[in-house]
């Protein structure tokens, strides 16, 4: 038979070379694979522009090789894993996982396009994923949406069978296939230190942060040199709001917006140790913050923090920067040093910290008249006097704690 491979122009040409595959299939020898591969191709893509022929049935294929090499449903045990599962697949109970299709593919010659169809025609079956999706947190993604909202009460077996094409198709979101975040997010630019957090989950917190900052309106693209002193005191003035209406940290998200910035907030990972990410994604810059520490002082600091690493320090060799900031190793490091600094007197300015009278009593009466004299949430005087005597007793009244989260309607035990 003719195996030479030509466009499809009409119905016979199509007839032909659906005979030629099926011959194919059937012969023996690991030489027609390529042609197999291109002839599948051909095929498809003339039944997707012209036929109104539906494609060849990935099940249809797979009893059809089955007959042709004689199998029984047992035999497909070793592609499948387990007597149940070929039974499901077998009648259409069960979907076929990347896992099944690539030992199909690569076991019993099935054609990748047949089996892939069009969920997933950019997998190439030849090469194994750069990452193993078994590691991410499968059960906290599925919880939270991540996989869809069909998939929030879908059985944690299932998920880990169907973990690769579920990371695939979540990554993709954000324009990433083959995550490459891993690779990037365990270099020295990102992150360091005694705790070190762990890959997957940071790679799915930070894809989820892209996903989320690429949804929210800005009302123009970020550009270096918008970050100066008056524009932040004027971002810290909004601390001071705090009424149902008019509260401090959803007004500095919207003056955020103003200037292509944009802060999503997103709960952290259980086991990891992440307060927040400073990343430059095409023309805007994102903060991520989890609110791990459900504080106003602590919220206004960190913002602080991640500002500084968007003014000083992200460029286009270096996108992104996590941050926890309560690891002593990370926050010995250079870059985390000076956004530590400049936060520190952005928020009050040490001139006017070392003449205050809280600085010695401590006490709420004084933190109430430094905060009114820099116009200024009392919750980040009230920070600096527990962070500076390391007492975290102080003060508690005025810090605002289990406040933030409500404010962006984020369940507490997120």
């Amino acid at each position: 038979m003719d195996t030479t491979i030509k466009v499809i122009k009409t119905e016979q040409d199509h007839a032909r070379a659906v005979e030629c595959l099926l011959h194919l299939m059937t012969a023996d020898g690991e030489e027609n694979t390529e042609v197999i591969e291109l002839l599948a191709l051909v095929i498809q893509d003339y039944e997707r522009k012209v036929s109104p022929r539906p494609p060849v049935d990935p099940v249809d294929a797979i009893h059809f090789r089955m007959d042709q090499m004689g199998m029984v449903a047992k035999d497909l045990i070793p592609y499948l894993g387990s007597q149940s599962k070929v039974s499901e697949v077998l009648n259409r109970k069960r979907p076929l996982t990347l896992a099944m299709i690539r030992s199909l593919y690569k076991g019993l010659g099935i054609p990748a396009e047949i089996l892939l169809g069009e969920d997933h025609c950019q997998v190439d079956l030849n090469v194994m994923p750069d990452f193993d999706a078994t590691k991410f947190p499968l059960a906290e993604m599925a919880k939270r949406g991540y996989f869809g909202e069909e998939n929030k009460t879908t059985p944690i077996q299932q998920i880990k069978d169907r973990a690769e094409e579920l990371i695939r198709r979540f990554l993709s979101l954000n324009g990433t296939r083959n995550c490459r975040e891993l690779a990037f997010l365990r270099s020295p630019q990102s992150q360091s230190g005694t705790r070190t957090m762990n890959d997957y989950a940071l790679a799915a917190w930070i894809a989820r942060v892209k996903q989320q900052a690429r949804q929210e309106p800005i009302e123009d693209a970020y550009h270096n040199g918008v970050i100066t002193d008056e524009w932040v005191r004027e971002l810290l003035k909004l601390s001071r709001f705090k009424n149902e209406g008019q509260q401090g940290p959803k007004l500095a998200k919207e003056y955020l917006a103003q200037h292509g910035i944009v802060l999503v907030i997103e709960p952290h990972f259980k086991k990891t140790y992440l307060d927040g990410a400073a990343l430059l994604d095409g023309d805007r810059a994102v903060i991520g913050m989890t609110l791990r520490h459900d504080r106003l002082d602590n919220f206004w600091f960190v913002l602080l923090h991640e500002i500084a690493h968007i003014k000083l320090h992200l460029n286009k060799d270096r996108q992104i920067i996590a941050d926890d900031l309560e690891d002593k190793v990370q926050q010995s490091n250079a870059i985390e040093k000076e956004a530590d600094a400049f936060a520190q007197e952005a928020l009050i300015p040490s001139h006017r910290w070392n003449s205050s009278a809280v600085k010695n009593t401590y006490s709420l009466v004084d933190a109430q008249q430094l905060a009114r004299e820099l116009d200024i949430s009392v919750a980040i005087v009230a920070g600096r006097v527990r962070h500076t005597t390391g007492n975290w007793r102080l003060l508690p009244n005025a810090i605002g704690k289990g406040e933030v989260k409500e404010m962006f309607g984020i369940d507490a035990d997120d």
